[in-house]
């Protein structure tokens, strides 16, 4: 069944919501330049954040009549939760130790006790640039098998599943 070009465009613009708010938590790094305070792991990398962004993302896109504007603010809150979880599955080496994850509710800072992915070095040196090479393929090797699973799952039609058009093609014909 071809994919009806309105639906391709949604699906783009899905995707680049979700793959923007998912890069988004490290903007925080831009921070320290205008106040010279590490702001990385904070506030900026809270649930509390991503909900204000999926609403703000919402209402920016009702007020420009995209349909299923709701759809869009779950994408950025998809995308933003998971930069989380990821954050939260690594070793960390810079204080504060941990993310503020459930900002506003509490200021504490989680970390997961099983680190998956190894934590990324924040100096410019050749021993770090190898250290985050590393780390880079060791993320792509744990990432891509399940990236690969998602998108071959979503492109098959699940047995069972609702088909709106076939059913009303079977009533109607």
């Amino acid at each position: 069944m071809a994919t009806a070009p309105s639906d391709e465009l949604a699906s783009r613009r899905r995707a680049a919501v979700t793959v923007g708010a998912a890069v988004a938590p490290d903007l925080d790094f831009a921070w320290r330049l205008l106040d010279g305070v590490n702001h990385h792991q904070a506030q900026g990398h809270s649930i509390g954040v991503g909900l204000g962004l999926a609403v703000a993302v919402m209402l920016g896109a009702a007020a420009v009549q995209v349909p299923r504007p709701w759809g869009l603010g779950l994408a950025a809150l998809g995308g933003w939760s998971s930069h989380l979880l990821l954050d939260l599955l690594n070793v960390d080496t810079s204080p504060p130790m941990g993310l503020m994850a459930l900002w506003p509710f509490t200021d504490r800072y989680f970390k997961s006790p099983w680190p998956v992915f190894l934590d990324i070095g924040r100096t410019l040196n050749w021993r770090t640039v190898r250290h985050v090479t590393v780390a880079t393929a060791w993320e792509l090797a744990i990432l891509c098998p399940l990236l690969i699973a998602a998108w071959r799952g979503r492109a098959r039609p699940r047995a069972g599943a609702w088909n709106g058009a076939r059913v009303r093609e079977q009533i109607s014909g």
